[in-house]
């Protein structure tokens, strides 16, 4: 879709065509209330193409003349929020849930964990390094952004001093991050060869191939709208092997919103695919 046919027709301030472009392009919604944050996200391409308003690059939008102008608006309005071990008893309560899972499994088959909305790549590498150390059988992680730019970074492995520290005790930095001499970390390549990353719209697009014994969504369904997040429901159980989990952020549940999940008795925040 063209950012000219996802704005048609025209809205009537520089606000409403950016949201709804972010809309048209992600599903995510964005509140009038957070309206705010169309002037601090896009403030550095404003510096870059030497415009002064959001008016006037709405106007280059509309014009349709940088096709890959639109894509650069919606990865700067996302909201990449992350940080490594983020709500860390979380990942602990993941390791549980899948060595759970695998002993009910056949055997011989390898258990899967699909990281949907991974932004620069913290969580499923703040998986990854949970599951290593501890041992045993590695699952096969996919993780999936609708962010083209997030996922380049989240495939190199590369952050700075800033995110490095954020969520990473130095003993997990100094094994599994290498040092790049200019401040910044990158990850070793015995960590991101377990985490397979492809690009992916919650709101549209089918989920990633094959079955998953797990699926981590936290914090992204807040963004979208009753319905567009009954859609993620559907497909996130029709990625999920009976019995399967999806696990949500601490303001996100299924309940009142779709049958097809319901509360884990054994995890809190996570929901067991039903049927």
């Amino acid at each position: 879709m063209t950012a000219a046919a996802a704005l048609s027709p025209k809205p009537s301030s520089a606000a409403t065509v950016l949201t709804a472009l972010l809309e048209a392009r992600t599903g995510q919604q964005m509140a009038s209330a957070r309206a705010w944050r169309l002037d601090t996200a896009l403030a550095p391409l404003l510096r870059e193409r030497g415009l002064d308003t959001l008016d006037q690059l709405v106007t280059q939008l509309l014009g349709g003349d940088d096709r890959g102008l639109a894509d650069r608006v919606v990865d700067a309005l996302l909201n990449g929020e992350t940080s490594f071990f983020r709500d860390a008893t979380v990942f602990d309560q993941v390791a549980d849930a899948l060595a759970a899972l695998a002993t009910n499994a056949p055997a011989g088959r390898r258990s899967r964990v699909w990281s949907a909305g991974c932004s620069t790549g913290q969580e499923p590498l703040s998986l990854a390094m949970l599951l290593a150390e501890r041992g045993g059988a590695m699952p096969d992680i996919v993780a999936t952004d609708v962010s083209s730019g997030a996922l380049a970074r989240a495939r190199a492995g590369r952050y700075s001093q800033f995110e490095i520290q954020r969520g990473l005790p130095v003993r997990r930095m100094m094994r599994w991050f290498q040092g790049a001499g200019d401040g910044d970390w990158t990850a070793g390549p015995d960590l991101l060869r377990h985490v397979a990353y492809r690009r992916m719209n919650l709101a549209g697009d089918p989920p990633p191939p094959g079955s998953f014994d797990l699926v981590l969504c936290r914090n992204v369904l807040l963004y979208l709208s009753p319905e567009t997040k009954g859609g993620c429901f559907e497909r996130f159980a029709q990625a999920l092997r009976p019995g399967g989990m999806l696990v949500l952020g601490a303001g996100e549940t299924v309940i009142g919103q779709t049958p097809l999940f319901e509360p884990s008795a054994a995890y809190r925040g996570f929901y067991v695919r039903v049927g």
